[in-house]
């Protein structure tokens, strides 16, 4: 049985629990380029990636697609769902062949039934999840663009790896300033070395250096 990620919104779920949505789990494969769910589709499922990586975007009022996140193997996503289904607030697109795991809403209920004493667990989890939304939305607002870059840079690779294969412009959609901004503090890095700059891409060279600068919490 494929196991269900121990990260994200479930790295502080109980065993209980975490063995229960991992029997309701129930497996996907996406091909390169397909669509999970389109902004505005009922959403009904919490999904977690087993292997491969999908793009989170949304449209602007203008038309034009907004890059948000990458989500590689490991990553929980949609897990609101799991209280109140409702549309999807982003489209999730598989950058190359992928498999996730969906937990259903209404499975979930219908197993809280049996098991009322999880209900109380998953609550837990929800709260936790909103006060690092919170947090989010403070960094987004008080961090200086370093911190915030340094931050999503080593989220976007994972503890291991090293070349991330993404544009400045993308990079600046994720963080919602411009590819400028995001140009000027590469360049930056660059002159630190901290990083190397490709057509594309970006390698990082001093990991230590830039996890320093990304636990910065000073506002």
């Amino acid at each position: 049985m494929t196991l269900l990620p121990r990260t994200g919104f479930l790295s502080n779920a109980s065993a209980s629990l975490t063995d229960m949505l991992r029997a309701l789990a129930r497996e996907k494969r996406l091909a390169k380029g397909e669509v999970l769910f389109e902004q505005g589709d009922p959403g009904d499922s919490l999904f977690a990636v087993v292997e491969g990586a999908l793009e989170v975007s949304v449209l602007s009022e203008d038309g034009r697609k907004l890059a948000l996140d990458m989500l590689t193997a490991g990553a929980l996503f949609g897990e609101i769902a799991l209280f109140d289904p409702g549309a999807r607030t982003a489209t999730v697109t598989a950058l190359r062949p992928t498999t996730v795991l969906g937990i259903r809403n209404r499975d979930v209920v219908a197993a809280f039934r049996t098991h009322p004493d999880l209900a109380a667990d998953l609550m837990q989890l929800a709260g936790q999840r909103m006060r690092w939304m919170d947090t989010q939305i403070s960094e987004q607002a008080f961090l200086p663009l370093p911190i915030r870059l340094a931050r999503k840079v080593l989220h976007l690779l994972g503890p291991a790896a090293t070349d991330l294969p993404m544009s400045q412009a993308n990079l600046a959609d994720f963080l919602g300033v411009t590819r400028e901004a995001v140009s000027k503090t590469l360049a930056d890095w660059k002159r630190e070395g901290l990083v190397e700059l490709g057509r594309g891409s970006i390698r990082i060279t001093d990991r230590d250096a830039l996890q320093e600068l990304a636990q910065n919490d000073t506002f």
